[in-house]
């Protein structure tokens, strides 16, 4: 719908648009009320400040006395600390915050309108300026001068009401693609976990492919053998432990237990994280084929998640892993862990305060199916195709939400770029 906009254009700006210091149009809130009239819903602080277009969550904590700085509805509060977190927000609500945002109020909104500002602030083009100019190394803060000499288009009104309406239609519809996406991904993942528990049930009827029911058929005539860890492991003990500050940028690679959760899958071939060795009083290793658990963890569901490593260094276990030396295929192990069954018989003999705790020899005491070689490599196969199509992100869904992002803010930055008036 872009021949109006540039009708509008030809029709009110045929020399080219009028460019202003942001401090023209616009300054910062210094306005303090009581911190006893705001609440969680209507506090903002850098923590609770989303990136753009997400708006704000609800606070976790917030001034209850004092004062806060105010913000009215139509302002525009942006994250102050690490602008390159492109924290911003349009307000659609009377609230407070704190020295970190920066509440930018439109002086005459006959002018240029709250809307049109906020997109022109969270184009690309203000993000890298209000970085290029943030002050501090550990926690960069933006020049609050700096952002008010930022320069802005300033087209006649009709023109921004028909920018907004444009962008406010693409923002939707992103929107609406993400969500159907995401509903889309969590399809695949739910198929893709009842595909994983069927391949590796092996005592009654559960779907498999014609190869494997060969295979099956062929080694196993008698069924699967059903095995406690205890007895598949050749060897299991406890990493040593890595402090978060003993993490280093280079030096010998290593996990720490937290990773397992949060960056680690099914395997992983590069270590995330390095330590110095002289650091470590009684290093522990693993090696290519090894199985890791997290033996410590938030919550029940997850505890005891495990992960194969299939790369060639020796790496370093950190205290809370628990490591496992094995003849299987690492891949296939690392599957058989991940399944519904496994992970209730993980969730068995747990000693709870706020934290969860597995040990070895509960995690001995957990039985797997485990079938001959070949028939643990035809699962592989087909579980890291399924694994791919549903995890990669330069496969399938997840690289398409990016591209639509992508797609939008490259839209906007275009909308929003002016032939200036000489």
């Amino acid at each position: 719908d872009m021949s109006r906009l540039d009708e509008l254009i030809k029709e009110l700006c045929p020399d080219g648009v009028e460019f202003k210091r942001l401090g023209d149009v616009a300054n910062y809130s210094n306005q303090r009320i009581d911190a006893q009239l705001i609440n969680a819903e209507s506090y903002v602080g850098v923590e609770n400040l989303l990136q753009n277009k997400q708006g704000k969550t609800t606070a976790n904590t917030f001034p209850k006395t004092g004062n806060v700085i105010q913000f009215k509805v139509g302002d525009i509060l942006i994250g102050n600390i690490r602008p390159y977190l492109r924290k911003i927000w349009l307000a659609d609500c009377n609230g407070g915050s704190n020295g970190d945002v920066l509440i930018i109020q439109i002086k005459n909104r006959k002018y240029i309108t709250p809307e049109f500002a906020y997109y022109i602030l969270s184009s690309d083009n203000f993000f890298i300026y209000d970085n290029k100019n943030a002050k501090g190394a550990k926690m960069p803060r933006g020049d609050k001068s700096a952002v008010l000499n930022y320069l802005i288009p300033v087209p006649p009104l009709p023109i921004q009401e028909e920018i907004v309406r444009i962008l406010d239609k693409f923002t939707s519809l992103t929107a609406e693609l993400k969500a159907e996406l995401k509903a889309e991904l969590k399809a695949r993942k739910k198929q893709y976990e009842y595909y994983r528990d069927a391949l590796l049930t092996f005592d009654e009827d559960k779907e498999k492919t014609e190869k494997l029911n060969r295979l099956i058929k062929e080694l196993c005539p008698d069924g699967v053998e059903y095995k406690r860890l205890g007895d598949v492991a050749i060897d299991m003990f406890r990493g040593n432990g890595i402090k978060r500050d003993e993490i280093t940028e280079e030096g010998i690679s290593c996990v720490r237990y937290g990773e397992i959760y949060t960056t680690y899958g099914i395997h992983f071939d590069k270590c995330f994280s390095h330590t110095k060795l002289e650091n470590i009083k009684s290093p522990k290793y693993f090696e290519y084929g090894d199985i890791l658990f997290a033996i410590t963890g938030e919550n029940i569901e997850d505890i005891a998640k495990s992960t194969a490593y299939v790369g060639h260094e020796k790496c370093l276990a950190g205290g809370d892993i628990v490591v496992m030396k094995h003849k299987q295929n690492p891949k296939y192990i690392s599957y058989a862990l991940g399944t519904r069954e496994a992970r209730i018989q993980k969730q068995a003999g747990k000693v709870k305060s706020k934290v969860v705790h597995a040990s070895i020899p509960s995690l001995k005491d957990i039985s797997i199916p485990v079938p001959p070689l070949p028939i643990q490599e035809e699962i592989v196969r087909i579980l890291d195709r399924f694994d791919t199509l549903c995890n990669d992100l330069s496969a399938g869904l997840p690289a398409e939400i990016e591209k639509r992002q992508k797609q939008y803010e490259y839209f906007r930055d275009r909308l929003l770029t002016f032939k200036s008036k000489e």
